[in-house]
């Protein structure tokens, strides 16, 4: 009798500042992805020009050591596979608006070779449990790029409620994009 394995499952782990130059590295083959080879456009940037923006290179650097509630907080989560490659990423950050601690905004990617395996629940569920019992949010915001419908289905299964939907917000590559703005109310 032969017994089926299950793929090797990335383990989820907080990230530090000595992770962050190898997930700068993982974010910018990421970003290659960004509307190409059938993928949707994940992120508001053009196909040629779609890496890390360096002003979000340094929100990164900065907010990492800051202390949740400070303007420019910012938490990290990685997805490491067996390997020891980056396999996906969760992050959660301060809102920039007065008033508003009580929430976080959400960004997230998977790898390529890491979709369709149900990483992105589990990063996904990783940021909502921080941000709802570790860190006592009441809420997490985020904006996605309507046609993105992996993100926007991944984030309805997940409870979120698309709050709006702006039409021709974004014109990127001379092409119009609606874009989501979608939340969760965790208490």
């Amino acid at each position: 009798m032969s017994s089926i394995q299950a793929p090797p499952q990335a383990a989820i782990r907080p990230a530090g500042e000595a992770d962050l130059a190898p997930f700068f590295a993982y974010l910018d083959d990421h970003l290659r992805d960004n509307g190409t080879n059938g993928n949707p456009l994940f992120q508001p940037l053009p196909r040629d020009a779609s890496r890390m923006p360096p002003g979000l290179r340094l929100a990164f650097i900065r907010g990492i050591v800051l202390d949740v509630g400070d303007p420019g907080w910012r938490r990290l989560w990685l997805a490491i596979g067996p390997t020891g490659d980056i396999a996906g990423h969760v992050d959660l950050r301060a809102r920039p608006e007065p008033g508003a601690a009580h929430r976080a905004m959400l960004g997230m990617g998977v790898h390529r070779a890491w979709r369709r395996r149900g990483l992105g629940r589990r990063l996904l569920a990783t940021a909502i449990d921080w941000a709802g019992n570790g860190a006592g949010m009441a809420w997490i915001d985020l904006e996605v790029l309507s046609g993105n419908t992996p993100a926007v289905d991944l984030y309805l299964d997940a409870g979120f409620d698309m709050v709006a939907r702006i039409a021709d917000m974004l014109r990127i590559d001379g092409v119009s994009h609606d874009l989501s703005y979608m939340t969760l109310k965790l208490r």
